[in-house]
């Protein structure tokens, strides 16, 4: 999704950065990239394709190679790297700032952390929640429940009984994600995953009875922050003389966040076990998935049949 940022805020909060310098309102500053910057090249006066960006980083061995130089050549060289507009400096190993970053970052109103990991694990920690943070995300009118592992995303008309069925699962074992409003975000390997907005989570709407708190009533099992989202299925009320896939070897898909996801359309009527017919689908997508289609072998096991048969009859009178 264009235009998707994260408070610097919430970056320093989630890990636990200590702030050495911070003009007024930093905490609000946006982060729009999920690229970190080690600031080696730019610390030699090197700043072509230079992001700024991109958090920079600071290490042990940008460290070592600006502790050769003098103090005036240290202003220098933050001055020009602070000159841009980065949105932080990062310090790792818990390195003490040289006392020309500190003069420099409150000349250009540039905010410095420190943390006490080391380079390259902070590195590939905070791209890969950068990454999952400024993912395309869209919001989905359904209801997200994990069935044996399966993130299965319920979608149909208001009051065709989602909220229903997915109290249903719940009982017999599986857990709520998002009622009513589905989050869904695009992550790395294009895999899609979903979750509930926060002021809604855990909540679950049931009509007759109001608004009800899954995780006071059924325990901490019965919900989950977020999960992959495997298959869709849409509830829709049963219509006469409508056709419905009896066999189920043709495969439609959904396409959510350019990735396409499974579909199934299920007629809903007095009578139908949905959480049972539900968790069937749930097993049967994770068995395609391990390579084993019930449907496609079903229909090759008749077409063999039908071939034994007529070669048994052998050719007709002419």
């Amino acid at each position: 999704m264009a235009g998707a940022a994260i408070r610097l805020g919430s970056i320093i909060d989630n890990f636990n950065f200590e702030v050495l310098y911070g003009p007024e309102g930093y905490r609000e500053g946006e982060i729009t990239t999920e690229d970190v910057n080690r600031a080696g090249m730019q610390l030699t006066g090197f700043f072509d394709y230079f992001d700024e960006k991109r958090i920079q980083m600071i290490g042990l061995v940008e460290t070592s190679y600006l502790e050769r130089l003098t103090g005036e050549q240290r202003r220098d060289r933050f001055d020009m790297l602070l000159g841009y507009q980065v949105p932080a400096v990062i310090l790792a190993r818990g390195l003490e700032p040289f006392p020309e970053l500190l003069e420099m970052a409150r000349k250009h109103g540039r905010v410095v952390l420190r943390t006490q990991e080391n380079t390259a694990n902070i590195m590939s920690t905070l791209i890969a929640y950068l990454r999952m943070a400024l993912s395309p995300t869209i919001t989905r009118h359904g209801v997200l429940v994990e069935v044996y592992g399966e993130g299965v995303l319920l979608m149909g008309e208001s009051g065709v009984g989602k909220s229903e069925t997915a109290i249903e699962l719940v009982k017999r074992g599986h857990r709520l994600i998002a009622d009513d409003a589905v989050e869904i975000r695009r992550g790395l390997n294009n895999r899609l995953s979903g979750t509930a907005p926060e002021l809604i989570r855990h909540y679950i709407e049931l009509r007759g009875i109001g608004v009800v708190d899954v995780r006071r009533l059924f325990g901490m099992s019965a919900v989950k922050f977020d999960c992959a989202v495997d298959l869709l299925i849409n509830l829709e009320v049963w219509q006469d003389g409508a056709v419905y896939d009896r066999l189920g070897a043709d495969e439609f898909f959904t396409t959510l966040l350019d990735v396409e996801v499974p579909t199934l359309t299920i007629p809903v009527k007095p009578g139908r076990n949905l959480a049972v017919i539900i968790e069937v689908a749930a097993m049967n997508n994770r068995n395609k998935k391990m390579g084993h289609n019930a449907a496609l072998e079903f229909a090759n096991q008749v077409d063999a049949h039908i071939q034994r048969e007529a070669g048994e009859l052998g050719p007709g009178p002419a």
